[in-house]
């Protein structure tokens, strides 16, 4: 069997209560709030259970504002368009991916909305200096990752609040590469927004995300249409989570989503982020020691979360994780990961990088056998 190292794209090793919890839904949900019948309902409470255990896991102070969509991607396309228009600025960092950037890109070009990237350095630091200099009067929101999907560094989001609600702007994060792997407390820390993912470390299946928004952030809805309630109202329900669910729920999916978090909840985040830190830490350790092997990023922020890029010399990155691939029956992710402004700043835009990722379902002969791999393809190509 192959070693999957590409946890940040997709956990494909899964809980096994989650496909069980699936394959159980398919066969008995009908469709949620759309019913009296027990199919129906069993559908509804499942979102509803969900809906709480995320809630339970950011700490958020209202489970009704766990809103549900595609994933993280969609999320931050409701929460960004809802919340920029004409004359607002919007900051963000250079660590940031296209999930982040593209949307505010968009609304940089079709409404004027002005938009800042604070630098990363070739370190992967992000200066908080930078950060709060990047503020005007115009700025509405700052939108940040908590975690690069390239080198793993996770930023402090509770200092990145601080600045942003010192400035009258909201803070806005894609936890895409850390919810259900670093703990998250949006009470704590104060974070406005958090976008989600179900697919990564959460466990659940692909299809499955959304944003935690907390009391007196406002958004428009962004999708109209069938709710199972206020059926005679002409627009969206102004009611939280049906103001921004529109249409069937995935249940399917977020009975799967369920079982993922409820794996979560029996070990604990902690546990696992020590978990899945130590692995990172023992394969860093272990590809350091290797000629012509570079790591990035990694040593500047205040945390990792089980990710580790390197290249081996000037060879392409796709060039390794090819051999990997075919020699090693190894699978990772080499290129530029969506994510261009890291590389830009790292220096490797032309190179790319070759990227592992790591679960709570890795083992440390995984990992070793990652690390031997490298050591012959580095012997081999340099």
């Amino acid at each position: 069997m192959a070693i999957y190292f590409d946890n940040a794209a997709t956990t494909m090793h899964k809980p096994p209560q989650v496909a069980r919890a699936v394959a159980t839904a398919i066969d008995s949900f009908g469709g949620a709030g759309r019913g009296a019948h027990e199919a129906s309902l069993d559908a509804g409470m499942t979102i509803h259970r969900t809906r709480k255990q995320i809630a339970r896991l950011f700490n958020a102070p209202d489970a009704k504002r766990v809103v549900f969509g595609l994933n993280v991607t969609d999320a931050l396309n409701a929460v960004i368009d809802g919340l920029l228009g004409p004359g607002d600025a919007a900051v963000t960092t250079a660590a940031s991916h296209n999930s982040v950037l593209r949307p505010l890109f968009r609304k940089q070009d079709r409404e004027g909305v002005a938009v800042t990237v604070v630098p990363i350095a070739p370190d992967a630091r992000l200066d908080l200096a930078a950060f709060e200099a990047a503020f005007t009067p115009a700025t509405k929101v700052a939108v940040v990752t908590h975690a690069s999907n390239l080198t793993g560094d996770v930023y402090d989001v509770a200092a990145l609040a601080r600045i942003a609600h010192a400035h009258g702007a909201l803070l806005v994060v894609d936890a895409a590469q850390t919810a259900g792997l670093v703990p998250i407390d949006m009470q704590a820390e104060g974070l406005d927004v958090v976008c989600f993912t179900g697919h990564k470390s959460l466990y659940g299946p692909q299809g499955t995300g959304g944003a935690v928004i907390a009391p007196g952030v406002e958004l428009p809805a962004y999708r109209e249409g069938g709710t199972g309630v206020h059926s005679y109202d002409r627009r969206q329900p102004e009611l939280y989570p049906e103001h921004l669910e529109a249409g069937t729920p995935n249940a399917h999916g977020l009975a799967g989503l369920s079982a993922g978090l409820s794996y979560i909840e029996g070990i604990g985040v902690e546990a696992l982020h020590e978990k899945v830190g130590a692995l990172a830490a023992r394969f860093e350790a272990g590809v350091r020691d290797i000629e012509g092997v570079t790591v990035l990023g990694g040593h500047a922020t205040q945390d990792r979360c089980g990710i580790v890029a390197l290249n081996v010399g000037d060879v392409d990155a796709a060039l390794v994780a090819d051999a990997l691939a075919r020699d090693w029956d190894i699978c990772v992710r080499a290129g530029a990961h969506c994510a261009p402004l890291m590389h830009r700043a790292l220096g490797t835009e032309e190179q790319g990088a070759v990227r592992f990722s790591f679960s709570s379902f890795t083992t440390e002969a995984e990992i070793d056998a990652g690390i031997e791999a490298m050591r012959a393809i580095a012997g081999d190509l340099l």
